[in-house]
């Protein structure tokens, strides 16, 4: 019997090692061009004591059905942006964007999202967004985060719900568009 679907702040280590299980069927690396064409893909690989440290800083935001977690945002503070060193472009980009720009700096960093290939075109994904910044709305101006230009289904499912361009800028060979969301 199917339940429904469920929005929460991860809490348990059961939870985060889902998550992690998910992010390994969507890693861009081992997933055939095909599937990233029509399914879109996630870049990075987090491992459990990132991810931990990262959800003990701000709990990630989930979607569950009974006990499995089929999608998540992840909550990114500021803090990280030395503990992962492929996001720190990311981080110096957002900086002298919102410099340039005369934007306020109090943003999260939403770290990546996924939604389970058999629950997307479900309303997840606008649904785990709306639910984390409703959580996050009294500690935050924005969500912000980056996109692979190429993972053209994830551009356009942001866009969709209202996150709008910062900036674009090339790393490693990469095309990047980093996006912002109002909260």
């Amino acid at each position: 019997m199917k339940t429904n679907i469920t929005y929460h702040r991860a809490s348990t280590t059961e939870e985060l090692n889902q998550i992690l299980k998910l992010q390994e069927k969507n890693l861009r690396d081992l997933i055939s061009e095909k599937q990233k064409q029509a399914e879109g893909f996630v870049t990075l690989k987090h491992d459990l004591k990132i991810l931990k440290k990262m959800n003990d800083a701000c709990k990630h935001s989930i979607a569950k059905q009974g006990d499995k977690v089929i999608g998540y945002a992840l909550s990114m503070l500021q803090d990280f942006k030395d503990d992962i060193p492929i996001l720190t472009p990311m981080f110096k980009e957002i900086d002298n964007a919102l410099k340039e720009q005369n934007r306020s700096s109090n943003y999260i960093a939403m770290g990546q999202i996924c939604v389970d290939k058999s629950y997307r075109g479900k309303g997840i994904f606008r649904k785990l967004y709306n639910y984390m910044a409703n959580e996050l709305k009294y500690e935050f101006d924005a969500i912000i985060t980056e996109v692979d230009t190429k993972n053209t289904r994830s551009s356009n499912a942001h866009k969709a719900i209202g996150f709008k361009i910062l900036k674009t800028y090339t790393f490693n060979k990469q095309h990047w568009e980093i996006i912002i969301l109002k909260i």
